[in-house]
């Protein structure tokens, strides 16, 4: 795969209305597609087993989970009705754990984007936007197949399948916009001030503990669920759980709310990266 090249301008001026974003989207589908066809293969290249990995992996967590935390700690979701089965726990818990690793994944690799494609920002004039783009979907891979596990292990062990899943795709898309967004703030701001390399691993697991993953929203003291409510993963994983392992549809009107929120990080990203794109060869 070839992408077009040309020379950089110095002081090239790089628009950051939604009209180019859209632009840049439609005028590089292609290249999005192929460059996240070839992330998502690259992960396994050179393994014995290939893609079926991505299968594998999630199937692996899930049984562990269901044996540490149903067998051996016994745990339950609480008293709020949701988990009287043993395996209760460990699906509301894996639900949240590949929600959780999708956006840790977007925001690790984001702070390394630009630095790890230097090639494309000194000597072509390539559509660096659409790096993030890339990663989210590569992420969103492994995602889909993480839910895709648990929906069949929940049908093969309750022998019922809500179809309420068909929702899925309304819960995931404001995630994605947001996911994008902030990579596009990260891997341009990292550029200057490499710190966040460092900093975002411990954030994506502050991120982790304070999401009502390991536990129910309803554990938490009513003082601090304001700030709970504050993770951007919080509203997602609860939905992600409503639509897939309890057959409940979408909070409607908290999914209006958390759309438009993802949509204006989003543009603000988008306007960060772009502003700040004019100097990245400089410093790269």
């Amino acid at each position: 795969m070839s992408a077009p090249v040309r020379t950089v301008r110095a002081g090239a001026q790089y628009p950051a209305s939604v009209t180019s974003l859209y632009a840049s989207g439609v005028q590089h589908r292609q290249l999005v597609w192929d460059l996240s066809k070839r992330a998502v293969s690259a992960r396994y290249r050179g393994s014995l087993l290939g893609i079926a990995w991505s299968l594998i992996t999630p199937i692996l967590m899930l049984a562990v989970y269901t044996f540490v935390f149903s067998v051996v700690f016994q745990a339950r979701w609480g008293s709020i009705g949701e988990a009287e089965n043993r395996f209760d726990f460990a699906m509301l818990l894996f639900a949240g754990l590949v929600t959780h690793a999708f956006l840790a994944e977007v925001l690790n690799r984001s702070t390394r984007l630009i630095s790890g494609n230097a090639n494309y920002v000194k000597k072509v004039v390539f559509p660096l936007e659409i790096l993030p783009v890339v990663e989210a979907i590569s992420a969103l891979f492994q995602l889909c197949l993480g839910v895709t596990v648990l929906l069949v292990l929940h049908a093969i062990v309750y022998q019922t399948a809500y179809p309420t899943v068909l929702f899925m795709p309304v819960v995931l898309l404001p995630f994605c916009v947001l996911a994008v967004g902030l990579a596009w703030l990260f891997a341009s701001v990292t550029v200057f001030v490499r710190d966040l390399e460092q900093v975002m691993p411990l954030l994506t697991m502050v991120l982790l503990f304070l999401a009502p993953i390991f536990y129910p929203i309803t554990a938490v003291p009513e003082g601090f669920r304001g700030w709970i409510m504050l993770n951007p993963l919080t509203f997602v994983v609860d939905q992600v759980r409503r639509v897939t392992l309890l057959g409940l549809p979408p909070d409607w009107s908290g999914l209006a709310v958390y759309s438009v929120i993802a949509v204006l990080i989003a543009w603000l990203g988008y306007r960060v990266f772009q502003s700040l794109r004019r100097g990245f060869a400089d410093v790269v």
